[in-house]
């Protein structure tokens, strides 16, 4: 092995280092959440859809007479719930076709927790609330996503499908 490449070794040993340190240590205000789109249980679902395309949302955050999160509706519920069961959005109100009570993080838990919650409840969009259960925010899978490209080592997110990592002075011209 080359002192080169040796050195790339090493460099990409940092990037891994780094990458699971802030897996570790940076919390889900990093990924810079969305304002929540906040409605109540008595808003249509046509309503919520266009709420939804207007905020390009997946998802929005359903809140009681005190401004308290109380569900959550996305866009996995319009597919099961609505269209799967042929309801009319036009006046089916998301009281009837929400996710109640929906498990909700703050801007301070860590990106290591909302990942485990996401992986393994299976959740999508994960609700953001302060102290009092207000919706503070909204994070998606897209969200994590972004986090990850920006932490990546260039020389992974650079490789196609099924290739492997490359020592530099092994990559061919073609």
């Amino acid at each position: 092995m080359t002192e080169f490449e040796d050195e790339y070794s090493a460099g990409l040993e940092g990037d891994f280092q780094e990458l699971r340190g802030a897996l570790l240590s940076d919390t889900i205000n990093t990924l810079s959440p969305n304002e929540p789109v906040c409605l109540t249980e008595t808003t249509t679902v046509h309503d919520a859809v266009v709420r939804m395309l207007a905020a390009r949302q997946p998802g929005v955050l359903v809140v009681n007479r005190d401004g308290r999160l109380s569900g959550i509706f996305t866009e996995r519920d319009l597919l099961t719930r609505v269209v799967g069961r042929d309801l009319d959005p036009g006046t089916t109100p998301l009281a009837a076709v929400m996710t109640r009570d929906p498990e909700a993080l703050t801007a301070r838990d860590r990106v290591c927790y909302a990942v485990n919650r996401m992986s393994v409840a299976g959740y999508r969009t994960i609700p953001l609330v302060d102290e009092a259960h207000r919706p503070v925010g909204i994070v998606t899978i897209h969200d994590f996503i972004k986090w990850l490209a920006h932490l990546f080592p260039e020389a992974v997110l650079n490789l196609r499908p099924g290739d492997v990592i490359k020592r530099p002075l092994e990559v061919d011209a073609g």
